[in-house]
């Protein structure tokens, strides 16, 4: 029978990471300074790829593309959870926090195929030098960039869909500091299996798919990569692939414990969620320029452009 004792639940209340004042306000330094350079490494990446000619390339397209996300993936989150850092009443409407889950998962989703195409991207580069320009045109490029787009949407709607359309008429008490589909799931007030099973299948397809043509991509490039002769062509090749790798198993990593592993506990998945909604965004566009040495040159280029040095501090 339908309940009649108890009505739907709107609004909820995030519990954060700490009920301590100090460590609040610790934790509030910490994370908007995380954010500050966020926002700042992620659009000077995106300025620069604009900038210099020499980076208007299929791979810097796709990481424009990465760091766009990366950006809006942490500002959907970053700022209400410096709020509530602040504050003694720690709530969010229900529907801001749908729209919070959906953007999420639009996001997240966005950076896991944007990761497997990049790994597409540096296959055909290293293992189809010559076949790299005709296979990799703008038009295909904006092909991959939308289909990786409307992945992250597609995905993010299903699991969205199943996640509110349960009721919700218990505890309004989320053990996280933002709306995130494992925490919601507890709440609800009927099984979940059914929506449970859905979202597990979404992960399968934004990540354990993905995740597949990456190890594919890496394990033609490694072959490749030890086939060649030239021992400077191998240091750039692995240089190359490095940064990208990085960030992969940062991401992915952290993607699979909170989405694809449902026994880990409560802790360690909001640990896993700070890692991945605060510091993989920060680290990408860093991890990207410092081990690059295009992006570098692109940098000095615009500072020489912009702060040019005067004849004595030149010569």
């Amino acid at each position: 029978m339908r309940q009649t004792n108890q009505t739907q639940v709107t609004e909820f209340l995030l519990l954060g990471l700490s009920d301590d004042p100090h460590t609040q306000k610790l934790l509030f330094i910490l994370f908007l300074g995380v954010y500050l350079v966020t926002v700042l490494a992620n659009l000077l990446l995106m300025c620069l790829v604009q900038a210099d000619s020499r980076l208007h390339t299929p791979m810097y397209f796709f990481l424009c593309n990465l760091s766009l996300a990366d950006l809006c993936f942490s500002t959907n989150i970053v700022p209400q959870a410096l709020v509530h850092l602040l504050s003694r009443r720690k709530v969010i409407s229900f529907t801001r926090c749908a729209a919070q889950l959906l953007l999420l998962l639009i996001f997240g989703g966005t950076q896991c195929a944007f990761l497997a195409v990049m790994s597409y991207d540096r296959y055909v580069a290293i293992c189809n030098p010559l076949r790299y320009p005709s296979t990799m045109t703008w038009r295909v490029c904006v092909q991959l960039a939308a289909g990786s787009w409307t992945s992250g949407i597609v995905v993010s709607v299903v699991d969205t869909t199943f996640i509110l359309r349960l009721p919700y008429r218990g505890s309004n008490s989320i053990a996280h500091f933002f709306c995130e589909a494992p925490a919601l799931l507890i709440l609800a007030s009927t099984d979940t299996c059914t929506s449970e099973m859905a979202i597990f299948l979404m992960g399968v397809v934004i990540l354990f798919i993905p995740v597949s043509l990456i190890l594919v991509s890496y394990c033609y490039i490694i072959v490749t990569v030890v086939r060649m002769k030239s021992a400077v062509r191998r240091l750039k090749a692995f240089s190359t692939c490095g940064s990208h790798l990085l960030v992969v198993i940062l991401f992915y990593g952290s993607g699979i414990v909170t989405y694809m592993t449902p026994k880990s506990s409560k802790e360690q998945k909001k640990l896993v969620s700070v890692f991945y909604a605060m510091v993989t965004p920060m680290l990408n566009p860093l991890i990207y320029s410092l081990r690059n040495k295009d992006v570098k040159g692109a940098l000095r280029k615009v500072a020489t452009r912009n702060f040019p040095c005067g004849p004595e501090i030149c010569h």
